[in-house]
């Protein structure tokens, strides 16, 4: 959800340039910075915002700069009196009693310039629309941007849960062996060889074998990951959606992981458990 966009109109005898920042947040959270004499319009301007960038920490700014030799930029006396009242009580309170030259921190101060002009023309009010307008397009097309390396990314990690997915078969098998055997020299070192019920011991084992069985996990792994991917191609954000079947294929990577008592599928499971991992902190940036 990272872009930028600015764009500029010319009104009367002032230039009038617009940026739009966004950063990734879960909400939306727009920070605007707007001359007095636009605030009319805030609102409108915030609602605009809201309804096309949709979430992110958004930095919204105007900037007004005069083209005459006249401005119609005036100083606050009321607030500059207030601010130096306050600079000289803290001269005081700190014995910096030697210290007068006040001009060159005053002017520095917040909104110590103001605009006379009170009211913006409706043919000024439509040029700032449209500026605006141009300026969520570029962040709009930023976005686009991203996102399509977004989308190459998060498709290669799927893939390679995918093709870790493929690799955890080979090792079932010997696990079956491997377990069969050890089960059957637990027995043999604390029974006599001859007092085991062979029927019994299959149907135990048999039991014990279904109880670890990972097809389940396997096939509903490799849906998720499909499903994942074809939400992907859909048009409208699917930022949430994505985020939960991720959290599904989590479920079915970590019961994989629990009933798989074999350490190089263990090993297979750690893997797609990173590549999950990067998959969740991507989602962070898709709407």
């Amino acid at each position: 959800m990272t872009g930028f966009g600015k764009a500029s109109c010319e009104c009367q005898n002032r230039n009038i340039t617009i940026e739009i920042k966004t950063l990734n947040s879960k909400q939306i959270d727009v920070n605007a910075r707007i001359p007095n004499g636009y605030r009319d319009k805030e609102p409108q301007m915030r609602s605009l915002i809201s309804s096309r960038l949709k979430r992110g920490k958004i930095d919204f700014v105007i900037t007004v700069e005069e083209k005459g030799e006249e401005s119609n930029l005036k100083i606050n006396k009321a607030l500059a009196m207030k601010y130096y009242k306050e600079l000289k009580s803290l001269s005081e309170d700190l014995n910096e009693t030697g210290f007068s030259d006040y001009l060159p921190l005053l002017i520095r101060m917040p909104d110590i310039f103001v605009s006379e002009k009170e009211e913006v023309s409706e043919a000024e009010w439509n040029s700032l629309f449209q500026a605006l307008e141009q300026a969520l397009k570029q962040v709009d097309e930023f976005r686009i941007q991203e996102g399509k390396m977004l989308e190459n990314d998060l498709l290669i990690r799927i893939n390679i849960i995918l093709q870790l997915l493929d690799r955890v078969e080979p090792f079932e098998k010997v696990r079956f062996e491997n377990l069969k055997a050890k089960i059957l020299k637990d027995l043999s070192d604390f029974t006599e060889k001859d007092s085991i019920d062979k029927n019994r011991f299959e149907q135990e084992l048999v039991y014990y074998l279904e109880k670890l069985d990972i097809t389940e996990e396997k096939v509903r792994l490799r849906k998720h990951c499909e499903y994942f991917t074809e939400t992907m191609k859909e048009q409208e954000s699917k930022g949430k959606k994505l985020a939960f079947i991720s959290q599904e294929i989590g479920r079915e990577i970590n019961t994989l992981g629990s009933k798989a008592n074999e350490a190089n599928i263990q090993k297979v499971v750690v893997q797609m458990k990173d590549e999950l991992e990067k998959i969740k902190e991507q989602l962070f940036n898709i709407l």
